[in-house]
Order: C-alpha cells, then structure tokens, then sequence
C-alpha cells in the first residue's frame, strides 16, 4: 500500500511544483465575541496577533488553536476571512485561538534564522508562550487542548500533536500532507517554503535529514495513540466547482492548476497516514471523499464536522 502510494506520489511532484500552497483569501462576516490580543514571544523576539473566540457560558473552558495556510497574512487569518468560524464557534463553550502570521514557516522551529522570514519558533510560542496567556487572560483550562490546521498547517498540526501528546487531547488535518518526508512531497514543501521566501534548509536542514523525518506525521503516528484525530481530504474531483471542471464553459485553467493538483497529492498522502494509524492501532475519524477542492468551503464544512466528532467528544461535551 505504502510503496503504491509512493509512486503515484512522484507522478504528481511537477504539479505540486506548479501549485503548491496557492490559497487565497477573501472577505468574512465577525460574528462571536472576540478578542484581538498581541502576545510576545520571547523566542522570536516578537509580538504575535492573535484573534481569541472566546468560550461561551463562562468558566474554565476547553481551546482549540485553529492554524493557517501558506499565505498566512501578518495582520489576518484565512479561516476569519473566508470562514464561518466566528458564527459557529460563538455559542460553544470553547475558546478558539487563531493566530496571525506563520505563512510558509509550517509552524514549526526552525534550525536557524532564515535571512526572510527571520526567527522562526512557532513550536515554542504555540505550546510553551501562548498557552499560559489563555490561562490567565481567557479561562483556558490548560488540560482540555486541541489544534487543528488546513494544507501546510493541518501537517503542522498533526506533528505538534505528535510532539506534544500529553498537551492536545484531538487534532484535525485539512488537506494537510501527512507524508512530509516523502519523494515529491518533500520538495513540494521545500519549494512551497521558497514561494514565501524561504529557504527550507534553514527549517528541518538538508532532506532527508533527522529533523525531516521527526517532522513527517507518517512516521510518529504511535504518539496518537490516547489523542482523538480527525483526518479529511479530497481527491481534487472538480465536478462540485465548474470554474475547474474542464468540461464547464466557466472553466478556469490557472485556478484548477491550483486547486486541483493539491488537493489529489493530500488525498494520496492522507490516505496512507490513515492506513498508518490503524496500523498502530489509532481509530481516527476520517473523511477522505471522492470530491473537494483545495479551498475553504471544502475545510469549513470539515472543521463543522470535526468539532462534533472529534473535538466536542474530547472534552466531554
């Protein structure tokens, strides 16, 4: 299954080149109770936005941070701008955390500063900087945690979740590409970090080096074992979108080479991630259809779903 999977991947690395990470953004409705907070990070000697829903109902209350793209914006995030998160968070007593920034960095460390995008240590300002903010300024109960991410964040937030088990009690991939060291995906994220200005070597170092491989989800699925994972991802189908249905007089070219390509190599790699979990024993909550597009109200409607059976269920709601 596995070597399989491997070979259809390399068939699609000259379209991952093309397309990787081509998300945009749009406009959006505010529509929960909310706080706009700036929170330092001593690590990379910055202040970080962050946009926090806060829980309704009062007290001690669960939180989800809520990760994104490629292209994350500096001074917005995608799923405020192109979602309806705000709406359907805003009666559900949880705190969603939704940082600012991060674009091409997948959230991770980084192994030495990078000469554009800087000092990067999201790893540490996600689960050592900011968690003690939410504990004192938003009720955050420190123990009820979960992450979540789409495309280059939902293969962040399947590591964070591997790196830090005992902190994040679910975790949901979105199109996320939980084979990160592979042939083809690997230089798909090298040359995604490049179309942000960075050099991925300064990330995990030269492939396929240790660091990639303790960042590649596929091969630490045995973390999970006591976390509740979600997994969703399409296979690119664009009969559901007629501006990338080549057959549509709407049809789009530049647009279908940049929704289609993404979502078809992340449902590959999804694929084989699930077959890994349930390997290692792992039943992960999976939504892997024969239709989506790599765009938001394919992850909307996703992270709807993972909430009521995946997050909500983990903190015993």
């Amino acid at each position: 299954m596995f070597s399989r999977a491997r070979s259809l991947t390399l068939g699609l690395v000259a379209m991952l080149i093309a397309a990787f990470g081509a998300i945009f953004v749009g406009t959006g409705v505010a529509q929960a109770d909310s706080a706009l907070v700036y929170v330092h990070s001593d690590a990379m000697n910055k202040d970080i936005p962050v946009k926090v829903l806060k829980a309704a109902g009062g007290g001690p209350a669960p939180t989800i941070y809520l990760l994104d793209g490629l292209r994350a914006p500096d001074d917005n995030n995608g799923w405020l701008i192109e979602t309806d998160v705000e709406q359907f968070f805003a009666d559900k007593h949880v705190n969603v955390v939704i940082p600012y920034g991060g674009g091409g960095t997948f959230y991770t460390d980084w192994e030495r500063p990078d000469p554009k995008l800087g000092v990067v240590k999201w790893e540490t300002f996600l689960t050592q900087e900011l968690p003690p903010v939410m504990a004192d300024q938003f009720g955050s109960d420190g123990v009820n945690n979960a992450i979540a991410g789409l495309s280059m964040s939902g293969t962040s937030a399947l590591n964070l979740a591997a790196h830090h088990p005992d902190f994040y009690k679910a975790v949901a991939s979105f199109s996320g590409y939980p084979t990160a060291s592979s042939p083809g995906y690997a230089q798909g994220i090298q040359v995604s970090v490049g179309e942000m200005g960075g050099n991925a070597s300064n990330m995990w170092g030269a492939w396929p080096s240790a660091s990639w491989l303790a960042n590649d989800p596929l091969l630490n699925v045995g973390a999970l074992r006591n976390t509740s994972v979600f997994v969703s991802a399409g296979t690119g189908s664009p009969l559901t979108d007629p501006s990338v249905n080549p057959v549509s007089a709407s049809f789009d070219p530049v647009k279908f080479a940049q929704m289609v390509p993404l979502e078809t190599a992340s449902g590959l790699s999804s694929s084989t991630y699930v077959t890994a979990l349930r390997a290692a024993g792992i039943n992960p909550q999976v939504r892997i259809t024969g239709t989506g597009t790599h765009w938001w109200n394919f992850w909307e409607a996703h992270l709807h779903d993972a909430w009521f059976t995946t997050f909500a269920p983990a903190f015993g709601q």
